[in-house]
């Protein structure tokens, strides 16, 4: 079976794991603040989840979701996700996460930088646009009418796909916006962020976004 490595159990990552849970993969999720403080939740997820800490939880995945401020990803393990897909679900509060001058001035994407961390990875965007509660409950089977979509980008082909095939199972249609460079067109303030779309919807407010919010 199928392990995902969770590194953040906030809203998002331990919606994630809920529903991942819930579908039959295991999952080994990790905090900052150490695997004793995730029993609760672990206790809610089932025997097919298990606390770690960060790097055991890297470790253990085929594959990891990166769930925490943008403020911490340098406190990501690098080593532990070599040649692996790592599903990055980050956006940049700069009101939380202090300023990033590359951000601020559109020559990054958090999910480039993410990249840049850990350079033996495969980055790819992923749930960055939902609220984290909708996660488990908006999602339809293929071929719904009006199915919602979510978006995705990377700069590796094979990681657009594993996302692609994980949205399908959690629910929902995919629009592939390309490269990570791209990856800003969904994020915070822009057409795409936070509201309920189909398919054809998300890809017209992919089109629309502008660089400067």
């Amino acid at each position: 079976m199928t392990t995902i490595g969770i590194i953040g159990a906030g809203h998002i990552g331990s919606q994630i794991a809920r529903k991942a849970v819930e579908l039959g993969y295991d999952v080994v999720i990790s905090n900052s603040r150490g695997p004793e403080t995730l029993a609760g939740l672990v206790a809610e997820l089932g025997p097919r989840a298990r606390a770690a800490t960060s790097a055991e939880a890297a470790a253990a995945g085929d594959f990891a979701v990166v769930a925490v401020p943008l403020r911490s990803m340098g406190d990501i393990p690098v080593e532990p996700l070599e040649g692996k897909v790592v599903i990055d679900t980050n956006n940049y509060y700069w009101e939380r996460d202090g300023r990033f001058p590359e951000l601020d001035n559109g020559e990054a994407t958090t999910s480039g930088l993410l990249q840049k961390h850990m350079p033996t990875s495969k980055v790819a965007k992923g749930f960055n646009h939902i609220m984290a509660k909708q996660i488990g409950t908006d999602g339809t089977p293929a071929g719904t009418p009006n199915r919602r979509a979510l978006a995705t980008a990377s700069d590796y082909p094979e990681a657009a796909e594993l996302v692609t095939r994980i949205y399908d199972e959690f629910g929902f249609d995919t629009v592939n916006v390309g490269p990570l460079s791209e990856s800003w067109r969904v994020e915070r303030d822009r057409p795409a962020y936070v509201v309920r779309q189909n398919a054809a919807e998300l890809a017209a407010n992919v089109e629309r976004a502008s660089r400067t919010v």
